[in-house]
C-alpha cells in the first residue's frame, strides 16, 4: 500500500483545504511529521484512517463527538480525499460524514448524510471510473485489499510507539489482549468455550444420572424400611466416583434381608392358620348345638298353643262343609234373583211409557198400539218433498240477504276509491317536489364538504404556524443566550491556552529531575530550568477553561439544531398555509379568528344541507307506497263495478225460485207454522207409541220367567238336603269367608305338621338333654385367632411385595448405572480435552491455554523479526526471544525477555532503560508490522508512520535508529516519523510541518529547505 495525495476539509483542527503530497514525500525515503501541540499532526494520520475505514482510531471517534472542525465555515462540508495504490490498484477514496449544513431554502440548518465514493484510475484510459457510493461495499473492498482490520491498520502502518513500551512491560494477559486483536485468535477462543461447553454439559449429564441412582437408591431404602440395611443408607452426591458401586452393593444387601423376613413370614402364616381352623371347628360345634336346643323349645311352646285352638278349627271346618252343600243351590238361587228384578224394571218402565199416552190408549194392548204407529209413519213420509222445499227456501233467503250486505260494501268502496283517486295528481306532484328538494341538498352536501375539508386542514396549520412562531421566539432568545455564553467560554480558553504555551517551558521544567531525561531533548543534566512567572497557568486551568468552553459549545450546538428545527418546521406551516388557499379566501396568511368563523359558518351550512338530504330516502319510499296504493284503489275500483253488474242477474234468478216454492211450502205447513214443525210432531207420537208397545211385551215376558226360577230354587234346595230354600241361601259363604276360613284350618294344619317334623329331627332330643352352649365364647376365641391370621397374611405380603420391589428397584438401578457408563467416559475424555485446552490439566505442564498457545507462535515470529533491527539499532548487544516460562502461580506462554550479549544474560524487557525501550519497542513495532502483514497475504506496506519516542536517545544510538529507518527505503518504502525532536530537524530534510492559529491549522511540505504551503 503507497500512499500519493490527501486532501482535507473542515476536517479536526483543519478549517479550510489542505493538501498533503505523500509522492513528494516519499521521494526522500524517509520524512519528519512536527508541529507544535494541538496544531493536529495525529489529525492527518486520522485522515487516512477515515478515509479508508470510515471511522477514527480509538477514544475519537467516542459518541458525542464530532469530525467537523469548528474553524469552519458554515457552507464548507466535512470532506477526506486519499489517493493511494493496494494491490496493484491505484483507487481514490472520498469520504464525508453525517453533518449539520445551511439549508438551501430558509434559514436554520439541516443534517447531510454521511457519503463515501470510490474511483479506480484505469491507465490505458487516464480517466477515473466510480466503482461504489455504498459505505458497507466500499469498507468490504478496502478491507479486503488491506487484508487487515481498522484496529491491526492502526497497530501496523500508524506505529505507537507509546503501545509497544508498554507492550513489553505489560504482562502475559495484557499482550495476549494486543496479539488477539491483531492476528484474530478468537476462534481458538471459541474452541476452549466450546469444549468447556461440551464438558458442563456432559458434567450435568452424569450429575443427572447419579441423581436418579441416588433417588432409586431413597426409594430402595423406603421400601426396606425395617430391614437392618435401612439403618446404614447410601450417602453420597451427584458426581461423586464409586457412587454407583455403593448403590449396587447396598441394594444386594437389602434383596438378601428381605428375602430372609419373608421366610420368617411364612412360617408364622402356617401357624396361624392352623390354629384359626381349630378355633373355627369349635365355633362351629357350640352355634350348632345352641341352635338344636333352640328349636327343640320352640316346638314345645308351638305344640302348647296349637292344642288351644282345636275348637275353632272344628267350627271352621263344619261352615266350610255346608258352605260346599249350598254351592250347588247357588246357580237357582242366582237365576231367581234376577229374573226378580227383570220382572220389576219390567213393570217400571211400562208404567213410565204408558203415562206419555193419552187417556184413551193408557190401557190400550201392544197389537193396538203398533196399528196406530204404522198409520202415523205413512203421514210422516208424506211430508218428505215438502221439508226438502223449506230447506231450499231458507238457503235461497240467506243467499239473497248476503247478496245485499255484499252490494252495499261495493257501493262504499266504489265511493272511497273515486274520492282517494279524484286527489291523486296533487299528492303525486307534492311527493316528487319534496324527492326533487332533497336531492338538490345532497348535491350542496358534497359541494360544502369539498369546501370544508381543506378549510378545516388550513385552519389546523393555521394554528401550528402560530404556535410555532412563538415557539421559534423562545428558541432564538435561547441560541442568542447560548453563542454568547459559547464564545465567551471560547475566548477565555483560547486566552488560557496561550498564556500556558508561553509558559510552557517553566512548567516542563518543573517536572525535571537531576538524573533523569528531559521529554523535550532529552538530556540528563538542567543546568538553567526557565522559572515560573506570576501569571502562569497551569494544565489544570487550562482544562477547566475547555471543559466549559465545551459544555457551552454542545449547550449553543443543541439551541442552534433547535432552532433549526422550529424554523423548518414553521415555514412548512405557513407553505401548507399558503397552498391550501381557495378563490374565495386568498389572503396567504389569514388569522386563525378568520379562518374560525369561516369554517364554522361552512359547518352550519353543511349541517344543514346534509340533514335534508338525509330525507331522500324516505321521500323515495313515500312516492313509492303512494304509486302502489293507487294502483291498488284502482283495480279495486274495477273489481267492485264488475261484481255490482253480475251480482244483479244473480239476485233475480234467487225471486224467480223462491216463488215457486212458497205453493208447495204452504201445503206441506198444514196448521203448523212449518213443515219441520209438523213433522217434528209425527216423529214424537210415533216414538211414544214404539216404547209403549215394546214396554207392554217386555212385562209380560218377566212374568213367565219369573215363575219358572221360583220352581227351579224348591228343586234344587231339597235335593242339596236343605228344608227351605232360605236354609240353602244362610249356608253360602261369598269367596272373602270361605277363604279366611279355610287359612285357618290350612294354617293350623301346616303348624301342627311343623311343629311333629321338628320334634322327629334326629339328635334334637339328645341336644335338649345336654347343658346350654356358649357361642358367644367360641366365636371371639375364633375372632381372635382370625385377627392373628390376617395379620400374619399382612406380613407375608407386605414382605414378598418389599422383595419384589426391592427386586424391581435393584433392575431400574442396574440398568441406570449400565446406561450411565458411556456418559462417564465421555465426560471424561471432553473434560480432559477442555482442562488441556483451558490450561488447567495436569498433562499441561505449563498452563497455557490454546489461544495463548497460538498466540505465543505469534509472538515467537514477531520476537525474531524485531531481533533482526534490535541488533542493528542496539550494535549487536540485544536480542527478543519469546519465553513460556510460568511465573509463580501464573500461567505462560507470553513471556517476552531480552538477551544482553554483553553479559550472556536473559533478563525481562521491564528492565530496559528509556532509550533502549524505545528501539526495542521501535524493532518490535516493525516486526509485528512485517508478520501482520505476512499474515494479511503479503500486502506490501509502502508507506509508514512512527509516533514520538526519539528524544530518548543519545546521537549515536539515534543514527543507528535512523540508519535502519533508512534502511526500509531498500523496499521502496518510504516512512513518516512524528517527533518533537529539533535534531531531527537539521537531520531529516523531507518535513511534512503543521502550523495552527486562531483561524485552524494548516500543513507546510518541506523538502531539500523549500517549503510549500497547504
Amino acid at each position: 500500500m503507497r500512499l500519493h495525495r490527501l486532501e482535507v476539509t473542515a476536517f479536526g483542527p483543519f478549517g479550510a483545504t489542505q493538501t498533503v503530497d505523500f509522492d513528494a514525500l516519499s521521494t526522500a525515503g524517509l520524512f519528519l511529521l512536527h508541529g507544535p501541540t494541538g496544531a493536529g499532526k495525529t489529525s492527518v494520520l486520522d485522515a487516512v484512517c477515515f478515509a479508508l475505514y470510515g471511522s477514527v482510531p480509538g477514544a475519537r471517534q467516542a459518541p458525542g463527538t464530532t469530525l467537523r472542525s469548528d474553524h469552519a465555515a458554515a457552507g464548507t462540508l466535512t470532506e477526506v480525499l486519499l489517493d493511494l495504490t493496494v494491490g496493484g490498484r491505484r483507487l481514490e477514496i472520498r469520504r464525508s460524514p453525517a453533518q449539520l449544513r445551511p439549508k438551501k431554502r430558509g434559514g436554520g440548518f439541516t443534517t447531510e448524510k454521511a457519503q463515501s465514493t470510490l474511483r479506480e484510475y484505469d491507465p490505458a484510459t487516464r480517466a477515473w471510473t466510480g466503482l461504489s457510493k455504498s459505505h458497507q461495499e466500499i469498507g468490504e473492498e478496502i478491507t479486503q485489499l488491506l487484508g487487515m482490520s481498522r484496529e491491526q491498520f492502526c497497530q501496523v502502518v500508524l506505529l505507537p510507539q507509546g503501545d509497544f513500551a508498554r507492550f513489553l512491560r505489560a504482562d502475559a494477559e495484557a499482550r495476549g489482549k494486543l496479539l488477539g486483536r491483531l492476528f484474530d485468535t478468537r476462534r481458538f477462543a471459541a474452541v476452549e468455550e466450546r469444549l468447556a461447553e461440551l464438558r458442563r454439559a456432559a458434567a450435568h449429564r452424569v450429575e443427572e444420572g447419579d441423581a436418579r441412582l441416588l433417588a432409586l437408591a431413597h426409594r430402595m431404602a423406603q421400601a426396606a424400611d425395617g430391614l437392618p440395611a435401612a439403618r446404614t443408607p447410601v450417602d453420597g452426591k451427584p458426581g461423586e466416583p464409586g457412587l454407583a458401586e455403593a448403590v449396587l452393593g447396598w441394594a444386594a444387601v437389602a434383596r438378601t434381608e428381605a428375602r430372609e423376613a419373608a421366610d420368617i413370614a411364612g412360617v408364622r402364616l402356617a401357624a396361624a392358620e392352623h390354629a384359626e381352623a381349630r378355633a373355627r371347628a369349635a365355633a362351629g360345634h357350640a352355634r350348632d348345638l345352641a341352635a338344636r336346643q333352640a328349636r327343640h323349645a320352640e316346638a314345645l311352646r308351638r305344640r302348647e298353643t296349637l292344642t288351644a285352638r282345636i275348637p275353632d278349627r272344628d267350627r271352621d271346618q263344619h261352615a266350610l262343609a255346608q258352605a260346599l252343600k249350598a254351592d250347588r243351590v247357588a246357580p237357582a238361587l242366582d237365576l231367581r234373583r234376577a229374573s226378580e228384578r227383570e220382572h220389576a224394571d219390567a213393570l217400571a218402565a211400562r208404567a213410565s211409557a204408558r203415562s206419555l199416552l193419552p187417556p184413551d190408549l193408557a190401557e190400550a194392548p201392544a197389537e193396538q198400539l203398533s196399528t196406530l204407529e204404522n198409520r202415523l209413519r205413512e203421514d210422516l213420509g208424506g211430508l218428505a218433498a215438502a221439508r226438502r222445499a223449506e230447506t231450499r227456501a231458507a238457503a235461497l233467503a240467506e243467499e239473497r240477504t248476503l247478496l245485499e250486505r255484499e252490494a252495499r260494501a261495493d257501493e262504499d268502496a266504489l265511493q272511497e276509491a273515486a274520492d282517494w283517486l279524484a286527489d291523486w295528481e296533487p299528492r303525486r306532484a307534492a311527493l316528487q317536489q319534496r324527492i326533487d328538494t332533497a336531492q338538490e341538498a345532497a348535491a350542496r352536501t358534497e359541494q360544502l364538504a369539498g369546501r370544508l375539508e381543506p378549510l378545516r386542514h388550513r385552519l389546523a396549520a393555521a394554528r401550528r404556524r402560530d404556535g410555532l412562531a412563538r415557539t421559534l421566539t423562545e428558541a432564538e432568545e435561547r441560541y442568542a443566550a447560548a453563542r454568547e455564553r459559547r464564545n465567551a467560554a471560547h475566548e477565555t480558553w483560547l486566552d488560557l491556552k496561550s498564556r500556558r504555551l508561553r509558559g510552557i517551558a517553566a512548567e516542563l521544567a518543573a517536572t525535571l529531575t537531576d538524573g533523569d531525561p528531559c521529554q523535550v531533548c532529552g538530556s540528563t543534566s538542567h543546568p538553567a530550568p526557565t522559572p515560573t512567572t506570576a501569571d502562569h497557568v497551569d494544565r489544570a486551568a487550562e482544562e477547566t477553561a475547555y471543559a466549559r468552553y465545551t459544555r457551552a459549545d454542545e449547550t449553543s450546538r443543541a439551541a442552534e439544531r433547535e432552532l433549526a428545527g422550529t424554523r423548518e418546521a414553521l415555514a412548512a406551516a405557513c407553505d401548507e398555509v399558503r397552498a391550501l388557499a381557495s378563490a374565495e379566501h386568498t389572503d396567504p396568511q389569514p388569522t386563525v379568528a378568520e379562518l374560525t368563523e369561516v369554517t364554522e359558518e361552512l359547518t352550519a351550512r353543511h349541517a344543514e344541507a346534509h340533514a335534508r338530504a338525509a330525507q331522500t330516502h324516505a321521500a323515495r319510499e313515500a312516492l313509492a307506497r303512494a304509486e302502489r296504493e293507487h294502483e291498488e284503489r284502482a283495480t279495486a275500483q274495477r273489481e267492485a263495478e264488475r261484481r255490482v253488474a253480475a251480482r244483479t242477474s244473480h239476485r233475480e234468478g234467487i225471486d224467480r225460485q223462491r216463488a215457486e216454492l212458497a205453493e208447495e211450502l204452504t201445503r206441506g205447513r198444514g196448521a203448523f207454522a212449518s213443515v219441520a214443525e209438523h213433522a217434528d210432531r209425527l216423529e214424537r207420537r210415533i216414538a211414544l207409541l214404539v216404547d209403549a208397545a215394546g214396554a207392554v211385551r217386555a212385562e209380560e215376558l218377566a212374568a213367565d220367567r219369573l215363575k219358572k226360577a221360583d220352581a227351579q230354587l224348591a228343586d234344587a234346595a231339597y235335593r242339596a238336603g236343605f228344608t227351605t230354600p232360605a236354609e240353602a241361601a244362610a249356608a253360602l259363604l261369598d269367596d272373602h269367608g270361605r277363604r279366611s276360613r279355610q287359612h285357618r284350618v290350612d294354617v293350623w294344619q301346616a303348624e301342627a305338621a311343623a311343629v311333629a317334623d321338628r320334634l322327629a329331627e334326629p339328635g334334637i332330643e339328645e341336644a335338649a338333654a345336654l347343658p346350654p352352649a356358649d357361642p358367644d365364647t367360641a366365636d371371639a376365641v375364633h375372632t381372635a385367632a382370625e385377627r392373628t391370621l390376617r395379620a400374619a397374611g399382612a406380613g407375608l405380603a407386605a414382605a414378598r411385595e418389599r422383595v419384589t420391589g426391592l427386586a424391581g428397584l435393584a433392575r431400574q438401578a442396574g440398568t441406570e448405572v449400565r446406561r450411565l457408563g458411556p456418559l462417564r467416559t465421555e465426560h471424561d475424555r471432553v473434560a480432559r480435552l477442555a482442562g488441556l485446552t483451558a490450561g488447567t490439566s495436569a498433562d499441561n505442564e505449563r498452563r497455557m491455554r490454546l489461544e495463548a498457545y497460538v498466540l505465543a507462535a505469534r509472538l515467537e515470529q514477531v520476537a525474531a523479526a524485531a531481533s533482526a533491527r534490535l541488533q542493528r539499532m542496539s550494535s549487536g548487544r540485544y536480542t527478543l526471544v519469546h519465553s513460556d516460562v510460568r511465573s509463580g502461580a501464573r500461567r505462560s506462554g507470553l513471556g517476552l525477555h531480552v538477551v544482553d550479549a554483553w553479559t550472556g544474560n536473559e533478563r525481562d524487557t521491564a528492565t530496559l532503560s528509556g532509550g533502549e525501550t524505545f528501539f526495542a519497542s521501535l524493532a518490535l513495532a516493525l516486526g509485528l508490522a512485517d508478520v501482520v502483514t505476512d499474515e494479511a497475504g503479503g500486502v506490501r506496506l509502502d508507506t509508514l508512520f512512527i509516533d514520538e519516542g526519539f528524544g530518548s536517545l543519545d546521537d549515536q544510538t539515534l543514527d543507528e535508529v535512523l540508519d535502519v529507518l533508512d534502511s526500509l527505503r531498500e523496499r521502496d518504502r518510504s516512512v513518516g516519523i512524528v517527533s518533537h525532536v529539533g535534531d531531527l530537524r537539521r537531520r531529516i530534510p523531507a518535513q511534512l510541518e503543521v502550523t495552527k492559529s486562531r483561524h485552524g491549522s494548516a500543513v507546510r511540505l518541506r523538502t531539500g529547505g523549500e517549503g510549500i504551503g497547504g
